[in-house]
């Protein structure tokens, strides 16, 4: 609804009158590759090993679910320890429903109307979305022509700002771009010598081979590392995110999530995937290999590929609106996401049958 339509007697606040619900297109009969999800279905394995923990759950659905996940934080804690090498506990860990949650109770804690936050923009529409929902003041740095942040510009802004909040995301989402470690930790003393908390959003973090900013943890108590299983392993419907910090971001978490956020159902489900991490994340080597011959069939018929670490790419450099490019593919029954970036569209990488029929219809478009 837009401004006009919403009924008079409805008490909606005025900020939020004129903006749109976040969503993408979900149309039924497509190849639909423009959500970022990862195509694979659960192993056999690990959906009956799932269906056995769910079952036994059922049973006691009368009763509420334990209301801080300690299981699963438990085994989000050792995934993270064995990924990064780095030693987390349950204490350093905070999980939700979806990374979004995870980014609202960051929201409702630590910012608000006297609380400025800063991001690097083009990134993750949902930050500036949830800043606004939570009345919390928002500037938008800039990113490059590369989509990479200038770091001496960005440390200068920072220092300019003194915002309470910096987000930065890598692999960046919708460019598919990463920052190094090297550049989040400049960034990490810049926010940490005005004060603000700087969270890095790691959605994409196991198709990168950066280093992740949990390494940094040690250094800098002021930095949070926001992830999600939706995306690596292939978990999106089950709707689990969660952070790594110093236990005072976890504590200020339990002021501003709402009781019992998480279901029993979820964190049991969740808590199997975790034991069946090697399985659950088994493609996405397969993943990165379709990543590079979808980004060299993009290339070949003479459209830019933005370099990307992720599962999706950004790709452009048409000689018409992306808009109507976009439409073509959708005739053609390939759904890919306008993210509003003049002269850009996103493609998720999907299954090989499904990549190789999105260049057929790249090429027909390309003619």
């Amino acid at each position: 609804m837009v401004q006009s339509q919403w009924p008079y007697w409805l008490p909606l606040r005025s900020d939020l009158r004129n903006i749109s619900p976040y969503g993408a297109p979900q149309i039924e009969g497509v190849i639909a590759l423009n959500t970022n999800e990862n195509p694979f279905p659960l192993p056999g394995e690990v959906a009956e090993a799932m269906s056995i923990r769910l079952n036994a759950v059922i049973g006691n659905l009368n009763r509420y679910p334990d209301r801080d996940a300690h299981g699963l934080r438990q085994k989000l804690a050792h995934y993270i320890t064995q990924s990064t090498g780095v030693e987390v506990s349950e204490e350093n860990v905070w999980a939700a429903n979806g990374s979004n949650e995870i980014l609202q109770t960051l929201f409702l804690a630590c910012g608000g109307a006297d609380h400025l936050s800063l991001g690097f923009i083009p990134s993750y529409s949902v930050h500036p979305l949830i800043a606004q929902i939570t009345k919390t003041p928002w500037f938008a740095g800039s990113r490059d022509e590369d989509f990479g942040i200038d770091i001496a510009k960005a440390k200068k802004l920072i220092r300019d700002k003194s915002p309470h909040l910096v987000f930065v995301t890598t692999p960046n989402n919708p460019s598919g771009s990463s920052t190094s470690i090297a550049d989040l930790k400049e960034l990490a003393e810049a926010t940490g010598s005005v004060g603000g908390l700087f969270i890095v959003d790691e959605a994409y973090a196991e198709f990168s081979e950066e280093p992740s900013a949990v390494t940094l943890l040690a250094d800098f108590p002021h930095v949070v590392v926001v992830r999600t299983m939706s995306k690596a392993f292939a978990f999106a419907g089950a709707r689990t995110g969660y952070l790594i910090a110093k236990p005072a971001v976890v504590h200020a978490s339990l002021l501003t999530r709402l009781p019992y956020h998480l279901s029993a159902l979820t964190q049991a489900a969740a808590e199997t995937a975790l034991e069946f991490a090697p399985a659950m994340q088994s493609e996405i080597e397969l993943l990165i290999t379709e990543r590079e011959r979808v980004a060299n069939a993009i290339t070949e018929v003479g459209y830019r590929v933005v370099p990307s670490s992720a599962n999706f790419l950004l790709f452009g450099g048409f000689s018409g609106e992306s808009s109507a490019i976009w439409q073509a593919f959708l005739e053609r029954g390939i759904l890919i996401r306008d993210i509003g970036l003049r002269g850009f569209l996103r493609v998720t990488i999907g299954t090989p049958a499904e990549n190789t029929q999105f260049i057929a219809v790249l090429h027909k478009i390309a003619e």
